[in-house]
């Protein structure tokens, strides 16, 4: 039987070179980098707006001490930014798959009891900020809508994506550079998947598309050499498939920093230090990063001139028009005479400017601080924001944020607008939109 995939590679790398422009800012990898440094597992997660829900005390006490320890072991290992970076993410616009348990180190205990440690995305209509957050699962109950940890995303067989102590191995698990499937990696990826499950060899599948399913086996010529795979001979039904180990999308598909390097839609020194590091050999030499030169004054025609537009004194303003005339062109605006072109440029800032899409980029993927200080480098710190697109979407992603923090609080389990029936009907169009992605 032959395989056949389906080719999207240019949308698909479209969507990570805007994840990898916008969602793991330097800033968060500079500080989350730094605060890991000195021990501050926390002060890393807090960094990288991961929220931590374990009381480790509480965890010694239901799970015992040998848990506890390798707990605490992973954690100071733990790089949340690089889980970041590589966490799974929904197009189009690369934001983190939502409602998602991710499962990143097995801690099973000597009964039985699987206790494992999971990162988490909260659902869809709370994922204002880009949140992810750290828990302890040990099957029991919990107030996040899919608890369990999800079979196709799994990483903890894929600790260099998160570790920060096995980053290395990123260079020979990344997969091809030629595919966006890492076919030459699935017979050591399957093998080490069944071991983990405590069987040397046996079927296993692959998901090549929602309702589209690859049946293998793996095998080997004998215990010298390594394992291969190959279709399976006989036609299983759709219950033993679904049962079949399911290939983690992480080992399935080669990595996005492969294929972008390949590409050319990402510079070496663009990606995280870890990856850029394991990487080292797929690519450019990474440059180092450039500090942004000040923009220029934008020029105007202004009744005959030509004026300089440009920030003083912390606000956009006419630098060639004092401060006399600017109050007495705002007295004739206000009048309803005609603005000066001076100031109809300036009010086009504030309400549709051209640095629009890098603001609303930088909100999507929960970055107000960079989306403000873009704001900020245009109209300047001291502005007052005048009504128009820019604003509204200032303010609409402050209003979302009220809906994680209902989620967080466990104040909320589901849409609040869906379970009551009101609330503001932009908001319910656009969080309708939202789910449909």
């Amino acid at each position: 039987m032959a395989l056949h995939f389906v080719s999207n590679v240019s949308t698909r790398l479209l969507m990570w070179q805007r994840v990898r422009e916008y969602a793991v800012p330097p800033s968060m990898i500079d500080t989350a980098t730094a605060r890991r440094a000195v021990g501050d597992w926390a002060g890393a997660c807090a960094a990288a707006r991961v929220d931590v829900d374990l009381d480790l005390r509480a965890l010694r006490d239901r799970h015992g001490t040998e848990t506890v320890t390798c707990l605490r072991r992973d954690l100071r290992r733990l790089a949340p930014d690089l889980l970041r970076w590589h966490a799974p993410r929904i197009a189009p616009d690369g934001r983190l798959r939502p409602g998602l348990t991710i499962a990143l180190a097995d801690y099973r205990r000597s009964d039985g009891t699987p206790v494992r440690l999971v990162a988490r995305t909260p659902p869809s209509w709370a994922d204002a900020g880009q949140r992810m957050s750290l828990a302890l699962w040990d099957g029991g109950p919990c107030h996040h809508p899919h608890p369990h940890p999800d079979r196709r995303f799994r990483l903890d067989l894929h600790r260099h994506l998160w570790d920060s102590t096995r980053s290395a191995e990123l260079a020979r698990r990344c997969g091809d550079s030629g595919s966006t499937w890492a076919v030459s990696r699935w017979a050591a990826e399957a093998e080490t998947l069944l071991l983990s499950q405590g069987r040397p060899r046996g079927a296993f599948t692959v998901r090549l598309g929602p309702r589209e399913r690859a049946v293998l086996e793996l095998v080997a010529p004998d215990d010298s050499h390594a394992p291969t795979f190959r279709p399976v001979r006989e036609a299983l039904p759709p219950q033993e498939i679904a049962a079949l180990p399911l290939l983690p999308e992480a080992a399935a598909r080669t990595l996005p920093d492969l294929e972008l390097l390949r590409a050319g839609l990402v510079a070496p020194g663009r990606l995280h230090p870890l990856v850029a590091e394991a990487l080292a050999g797929f690519g450019p030499a990474p440059t180092a990063r450039g500090v942004p030169e000040p923009v220029d004054p934008q020029r105007v025609e202004c009744r005959g001139e030509i004026h300089r537009i440009g920030l003083r004194d912390g606000v956009l303003t006419a630098i060639d028009h004092d401060a006399a005339q600017l109050r007495r062109e705002d007295l004739l605006v206000a009048l309803g005479g005609p603005p000066l072109p001076c100031l109809r440029a300036i009010d086009a800032v504030h309400r549709d400017p051209q640095a629009l899409p890098a603001v609303r980029e930088r909100l999507r993927h929960g970055d107000p601080a960079g989306a403000l200080a873009v704001v900020e480098g245009l109209l300047g710190p001291a502005a007052i924001l005048r009504d128009g697109p820019l604003r509204e979407e200032l303010e609409t992603a402050a209003a979302r944020r009220v809906d994680h923090g209902l989620f967080r609080s466990r104040l909320a389990t589901a849409h609040p607008t869906r379970a009551h029936g009101g609330g503001d009907p932009r908001r319910r169009k656009r969080n309708s939109r939202a789910h449909t992605r």
